[in-house]
Parts: structure tokens; sequence; C-alpha cells
């Protein structure tokens, strides 16, 4: 335990740096999904560690350390005591974290929900009398797309081809709960900030591929997604800032990215041996509880 309970944290360094070379190199399907679950998988095992890091704290509480100290077999401490109060500190820190975000979250969709309300079920497209441009895709169900006046005047026909169909994409292939996930992840692990804003972006790349090859021709896309930035106020259309627009672009106007498996298999594999190395640490303190008891 002594060793492998800290390396979920070092996993946790690690994710962020190989995070950018994927997104670049990787297809925006393949990357998205396992960067989220790689994130997900490494949270998670980064939280359990700081769970048995503050068990340093028990001391002689739990009766099984009581006990084994009362028979004469003291039980060591799995890790120095100022590990463990900070540890439990951490661990306060992430519950609050994860708390607001999950409000935020509901929130942020209950808003959006509002806008639709008055449309019957059936309706998949919003249009809300609005002159900022602004596009999003509603997850739920059924799932909506809301776009603002604003928006659709400053498209041409064959773009608006393309908006609607990479919010679709966002509805079809729930972008929304990879997203989710994600951010939950990184409101556990700061550390993991960096992959959460790499998997926001692979989502909307992933959409651009979409539309894309649904519409038949990247130059449009390009086109379309270049005119809804143009016109939109920062921060508005898409969510993006001009520099991730401008990345987006450039991507549409090249040949899309491989499927490098080798690459994303690598990647899922430092959030598996994180979940692994988190449940061999719990064996070890476990098994030194056991032999308190024997």
């Amino acid at each position: 335990m002594r060793f492998d309970v800290y390396t979920p944290l070092l996993v946790s360094l690690l994710l962020p740096l190989v995070s950018p070379v994927i997104g670049r190199r990787v297809a925006p399907a393949l990357a998205a999904r396992v960067l989220a679950s790689a994130a997900v998988l490494t949270a998670a095992a980064a939280t359990w560690s700081l769970v048995l890091l503050t068990t340093a704290l028990l001391g002689d509480a739990p009766p099984v350390v009581r006990e084994a100290h009362e028979d004469g077999r003291p039980l060591a401490d799995p890790v120095p005591e100022v590990i463990g109060v900070a540890a439990c500190l951490a661990l306060l820190v992430v519950v609050w974290r994860v708390q607001r975000a999950v409000r935020a979250e509901r929130h942020t969709r209950r808003a959006l929900r509002r806008l639709c309300e008055g449309h019957p079920r059936d309706t998949e497209l919003v249009v809300a009398a609005c002159e900022v441009p602004r596009a999003f895709a509603i997850p739920g169900r059924p799932g909506r797309i809301l776009v603002t006046s604003a928006m659709l005047g400053a498209l041409a026909p064959a773009e608006r081809r393309v908006l609607l169909a990479h919010e679709r994409a966002h509805l079809r292939h729930r972008h929304g709960r990879l997203v989710t996930a994600v951010t939950l992840a990184a409101a556990a692990n700061p550390l993991l900030g960096p992959v959460r804003s790499a998997v926001t972006f692979l989502v909307e790349r992933w959409a651009d591929e979409r539309a894309a090859t649904e519409v038949g021709d990247r130059g449009t896309t390009a086109r379309a997604l270049a005119r809804a930035a143009l016109s939109a106020r920062p921060g508005c259309a898409l969510n993006f800032a001009d520099r991730a627009v401008t990345r987006r672009i450039a991507a549409l106007q090249t040949a899309p990215p491989p499927s490098l498996w080798p690459a994303a298999a690598a990647v899922l594999a430092l959030g598996v041996g994180a979940a692994l190395l988190a449940a061999d640490a719990t064996d070890d303190l476990l098994r030194l509880l056991s032999n308190a008891l024997t």
C-alpha cells in the first residue's frame, strides 16, 4: 500500500500530458471516448486513494486496531499521520467540488429545457427569437436542438444543414453524457482539468466530422463554422473561443485523422492501471488489518 496508493496521483499528472497528443493524432470519436474513460477511472482511483490514506487518522479508534494493541500486537500505520490529515482535507474538498459540479450541471440543463417549454414533445428543432447567435443540443427524452433566429439568419441554407447535422451528432452519440462524466472527473481531481478541456474540444471535432460526412462537403462545414464564429459574440456560438474555432476549421481543411488503436489503448491502460493499483492498495490494507487479528 505504501507505493500503490500514490500511483493514481502520478497517473493524474501523466494523463494531461498525453491528452493533447492523442487529441491531435487520433480520430476525435475514439480519442474523446478513450480520454473520458481514462479520466473517470483515474479520478475514481485517486479519490479512493484519498480514502485509503485517511486511515492514518484512525489511530486506536477502530476495534480491530484497539484489540491489536491490547494483545501486544501493534498495528503499524500504513501512512504517516500528516499525510492522512492532508488526504482527509483533500477528500472533503473533493466532495464539495463534485457536489458543486452536479448542481451546476443540473441548473444548466433545467435552464435549457425551460427554453423549450410549450413545444410538442416530438419537436426536434426549437427556434428562439434572439439577437445573439447560439445553438445548443439539449440532451433528454427526446433530445432537442435549440437555435436562435440570429444564428439561422447568419447562415446560408447549406450551412444551416451543417449546423443541424452537427447538433444532431451531439444528441445521437450522447456527447452530453461524455462531457458530464469528464466534468465530474475533473471536479473530483483538479489535475484532470486539461483532460476535460481536451474532451470538450474533441466532441465538437467529432460532431464537425459527422456533419461533414452527412452533408458530403468538408469545405461547406468549415465555412459554416467560420461564419457562425464571426457572427457571434465572444463565448456564444458553439461555446468556443476563437482559437478553438480556428483549430476546428483547420482540421476540416485536412483529411480526417486515423483511428490509432495502439495509442488509444495505451491511454486507456493508464486509467485501468490506476484503478488496479488502487485495488491492490485496498488489498494491502485489508491484509494488514487481517494480520492484526491473527
